[in-house]
């Protein structure tokens, strides 16, 4: 079972607003709309996406990490590994 189950409602909603805002977006530059008010749009979805990722990531560590973390050895690696890249892409972005 993913570690998101619990909140999968809650990301698929989020998802579904911040998919409504990008198309928004589209339809702003299709009209072609003043430039900053695209920009402040663009930044809304970016923060949007940017906490359904945190969300999962928390989702990530306090389930999938802490289960291999108990389990101890290479899988428990192999977890705190790809968390650490999974972080790393976060912080890139």
């Amino acid at each position: 079972m993913n570690g998101y189950m619990a909140n999968k409602d809650d990301l698929l909603k989020r998802l579904k607003r911040t998919e409504g805002q990008v198309r928004g977006i589209a339809r702003m530059v299709d009209e072609d709309k003043y430039c900053i008010d695209i920009l402040t749009q663009v930044s809304a979805a970016t923060r949007a996406l940017e906490a359904v990722a945190l969300s999962l990531l928390g989702d990530h560590l306090t389930h999938c990490v802490a289960e291999a973390s108990a389990e101890g050895g290479p899988v428990a690696a192999e977890k705190i590994r790809e968390a650490n890249e999974a972080i790393a892409r976060l912080v890139r972005s």
